[in-house]
C-alpha cells in the first residue's frame, strides 16, 4: 500500500515522517531522492546543465542556490526542471516499491505530490497542515531564506485547502504530542487496512 504524505513548505512533513518511521513503516522522501538523482544520474545531470548552464554544478555538486534562484523566479524554467526530474523519481520509487515485502505500507513523502501528479499512484493521502506563522518561523530558522523567498516557494505549491480536500487523512501539526498521537492513530488504521 502506498500512502502519500504531503503538506506545504515548513508544515512539518519531516517530523511527521519520522513519527511514521517510529511506527515501523518504510519511507521514501521524493525530495531527497531527487537531489541524489540530480547528483548521480549522468543523463539527468547533462540535461540540467543544458537547461541552466555549466554553473548548475560546482565543486560541491549540484548548485542548489542557483537552481532555486532561477527556477522559483521563472515558472517556465521550474516546469522544465520538474519535467526532467519527476520521471526519474517515479522510476526510482517504482524500483524501491518492488524491493519491499508484500502487504507493506510505504509512506511516500513529497512536497508537490499533487502538482507532480504522483498522488494518482497513492492508495491514500495524508496532508500535514500547520499555522502559517509557525511555518514561516520554521523556515527562517531552518533555511537561509528571506520572507520574500519563502513566500515565492509557498506560491508555487497548492493551497492547504486544496490539498486537504483531496486527502483521506489530515494531520494538524501544531503541538508535537498531538501530532504524535495523530500519527499513531492513522498508523493503526493503515495497518488494519493492509491486513484486510
Amino acid at each position: 500500500m502506498i500512502v502519500g504524505l504531503t503538506g506545504g513548505i515548513g508544515s512539518g512533513k519531516s517530523t511527521v515522517l519520522n513519527f511514521f518511521k517510529e511506527q515501523g513503516f518504510k519511507t521514501y522522501v521524493a525530495d531527497v531522492e531527487a537531489k541524489k538523482l540530480m547528483h548521480e544520474d549522468a543523463e539527468l545531470r547533462k540535461r540540467i546543465i543544458d537547461l541552466f548552464g555549466e554553473e548548475a554544478y560546482n565543486e560541491k555538486g549540484l548548485n542548489r542556490v542557483l537552481l532555486a534562484e532561477k527556477a522559483f523566479n521563472n515558472k517556465n524554467l521550474l516546469q522544465q526542471l520538474n519535467a526532467l526530474v519527476h520521471p526519474k523519481v517515479r522510476a526510482d520509487f517504482s524500483s524501491f516499491v518492488k524491493q519491499q515485502a508484500e502487504n507493506s505500507v510505504i509512506i511516500y513523502e513529497a512536497a508537490i505530490l499533487f502538482e507532480s501528479g504522483n498522488h494518482k499512484n497513492c492508495d491514500y493521502i495524508i496532508t500535514v497542515v500547520s499555522n502559517l506563522n509557525d511555518r514561516i518561523d520554521r523556515l527562517l530558522d531552518r533555511d537561509d531564506l528571506t520572507r520574500e523567498e519563502i513566500q515565492k516557494r509557498m506560491n508555487q505549491q497548492s493551497s492547504d485547502e486544496e490539498k486537504v480536500r483531496k486527502s483521506q487523512f489530515v494531520i494538524r501539526n501544531n503541538l508535537l504530542e498531538h501530532t504524535q498521537w495523530q500519527v499513531a492513530t492513522i498508523s493503526k488504521i493503515l495497518s488494519k487496512i493492509v491486513k484486510i
